[in-house]
């Protein structure tokens, strides 16, 4: 049984979710506001799969970085920012990409809607990153 009241855990989790955000946002943001700033015949639905698509790769890079920066191996670092924290980054994309369709009707940044999309963002996969600190005692950063 896992004990959902540890501090020290729920720090930790929460810094790891942080550096998973910021890898997140990175791409994500970056691809809407390309889209919100060019004339294109693209879909919200294909925008949002590119933008989720670069968040996740973008998070992943940054991940992999700080991994590296850590381990010094380059295949170790990536297959820890893969492996440990994908499940998290998908359910971060979801979460900031559904809220922004939500608040404003589509892909498209406002600066209103930007931190509901990042509160959604985090705390969405926060619990998962907990109990995979708790249990396994596995975190990404």
């Amino acid at each position: 049984m896992i004990s959902w009241t540890c501090k020290s855990t729920w720090n930790t989790a929460s810094v790891n979710t942080l550096w998973c955000l910021l890898g997140c946002s990175i791409g994500d943001f970056g691809t809407i506001f390309y889209f919100q700033n060019i004339e294109h015949a693209w879909t919200t639905l294909q925008i949002m799969t590119l933008a989720i698509m670069n968040g996740l790769l973008t998070s992943i890079a940054l991940e992999t970085f700080i991994m590296f920066k850590q381990l010094g191996v380059l295949k170790d670092a990536f297959k820890i920012a893969i492996g440990m924290s994908f499940i998290s980054m998908v359910g971060m994309e979801a979460a900031m990409n559904i809220t922004d369709v939500i608040l404003t009707g589509g892909a498209i940044l406002t600066w209103w809607a930007i931190p509901f999309m990042l509160f959604a963002g985090f705390i969405t996969p926060l619990p998962y990153n907990y109990y995979r600190l708790k249990k396994f005692n596995q975190s990404c950063h």
